[in-house]
């Protein structure tokens, strides 16, 4: 390739079509207006992912719902507070086809308590949002019928929810995997129809204020997020995308194009800017001018030769 030539940067998230591997992870970025005042998002990014919404809405978790750790991550446990799914369309549906109008694929993230729950709100965006080029099914959410574990903490659960969901639309399915076994749990949900993997969630936590000793959150434990995970984050998607052959889209503590790029390399599609949206408006922006700097530098035509090219 000569070098005056740009790489082609479009990738395939599972029949997600994006015209650049860079994405958003749900719960960091709003739902894309919030960042208006900063770029274009429509013309700038491959994809959104929204933030997770249920059938019903959810009050989340009281305050307070965020602390930061050392300037290297954070801790979070917001609750998935959202306005259910017809309030969601209502406020932002005209904006999102916007979105895909311009270009930019809108990941619809559905969140559940059960299986029942689930499929209520994949019937809800089904009937009401027909901007969303696919969904995302989150199952790292508390499961209120077994006492609080995740609904996707085993294969045999991921896979339950997979069952739920899959007949209840055509459109692309990817699943939100909690940091555990993504490898079994990966196959379990591959076997099942998921379309792709994206992962990591954040890593469960805890932070103590020592002078109050109490939880520095509303809770005793909570998502841990940020650069301090990049590099457990890198090493799950390397170990998933051994095990499964669907599409991955990679997540944690991507700051900068080389972080994408480590993803990319360790087997990923596409990948999602999460906390760092939340320290510069303008990073995800950035790292889809980085991630193709990059790529041209590695003299490739195009990205998708990059996709798994680690060598050990």
């Amino acid at each position: 390739m000569s070098k005056d030539a740009r790489p082609r940067m479009a990738v395939n998230l599972g029949g997600i079509e994006m015209r650049n591997p860079v994405n958003t992870a749900s719960g960091t970025f709003g739902n894309g207006e919030q960042f208006e005042g900063f770029y274009d998002v429509g013309s700038t990014l491959g994809a959104i992912t929204c933030k997770g919404v249920s059938a019903e809405p959810w009050e989340g978790n009281p305050v307070p719902r965020l602390a930061e750790l050392g300037g290297s991550a954070i801790l979070n446990s917001v609750g998935l507070q959202n306005p259910g799914v017809p309030g969601f369309v209502k406020h932002y549906g005209s904006y999102l086809q916007g979105l895909r109008q311009k270009g930019c694929a809108v990941i619809c993230q559905v969140a559940g308590h059960s299986l029942e729950e689930y499929a209520r709100a994949m019937e809800l965006f089904e009937e009401l949002a027909p901007f969303a080029s696919g969904f995302e099914i989150n199952i790292s959410c508390p499961n209120i019928a077994a006492g609080g574990a995740a609904m996707g903490a085993t294969p045999e659960a991921a896979a339950a929810v997979m069952r739920t969901v899959r007949p209840l639309t055509t459109r692309p399915i990817v699943v939100k995997m909690a940091p555990h076994d993504v490898a079994e749990i990966g196959r379990a949900l591959e076997a099942e129809g998921a379309d792709a993997l994206s992962l990591i969630n954040t890593i469960p936590g805890m932070s103590i204020d020592v002078r109050t000793r109490r939880s520095r959150v509303c809770r005793p434990t909570a998502g841990v997020s940020g650069p301090a995970i990049h590099a457990v984050a890198v090493r799950m998607v390397w170990e998933c995308a051994k095990a499964v052959k669907v599409p991955i889209c990679g997540i944690g503590g991507i700051a900068c194009g080389e972080d994408a790029a480590e993803m990319i390399l360790a087997g990923a599609t596409a990948v999602s800017v999460g906390t760092a949206n939340l320290v510069d408006p303008l990073c995800a922006a950035r790292v889809v001018e980085e991630l193709e700097q990059w790529a041209c530098d590695q003299g490739v035509a195009d990205i998708n030769e990059l996709i798994g090219a680690f060598e050990c």
